[in-house]
């Protein structure tokens, strides 16, 4: 049931991770445009405009709770996982922490703090590898020999 869990939370996590892939491309600039719009760039090849408050407000406000929940999930397993004490007491904390700074920082940037979307990635990325390192020490939990 683990095993299923934390694939079928991959597959989400990362089918979303592509999601932002193709909104952003990954860049500043990207995250930037994605939220604030492109309209006075004549040469952008896809018009983008500015979302409005309810959209962003709906984006942070699912988004939050819904990375809060897979976290709160993923951790109370890596709690029974077997692993390095300080890897895993900063796996315990970090998503969360991301989690805040990545969508805090997208209202922020909204308001139109514009230096935040270098926070948003930082937070982002650093969100993502969490996420990848927790599913990694879970199935290596589940699929090593247990010493009886």
């Amino acid at each position: 049931m683990i095993f299923f869990f934390t694939l079928a939370m991959s597959i989400g996590y990362f089918t979303g991770f592509n999601f932002i892939y193709r909104t952003t491309e990954l860049k500043p600039q990207g995250i930037e445009e994605n939220y604030n719009g492109n309209e006075e760039d004549e040469q952008a090849e896809e018009m983008r405009f500015k979302k409005p408050e309810k959209e962003i407000l709906t984006t942070i406000h699912t988004h939050i709770l819904s990375f809060s929940l897979i976290f709160i999930a993923l951790c109370s397993i890596l709690l029974a996982v077997p692993m390095p004490q300080k890897l895993k007491s900063f796996l315990l904390i970090e998503p969360f922490v991301s989690t805040i700074l990545t969508f805090g920082g997208i209202w922020f940037l909204w308001k139109g703090i514009i230096w935040v979307k270098y926070i948003v990635m930082l937070s982002g990325i650093l969100l993502t590898l969490s996420f990848l390192l927790i599913a990694f020490f879970i199935f290596k939990g589940l699929l090593q020999p247990r010493s009886e």
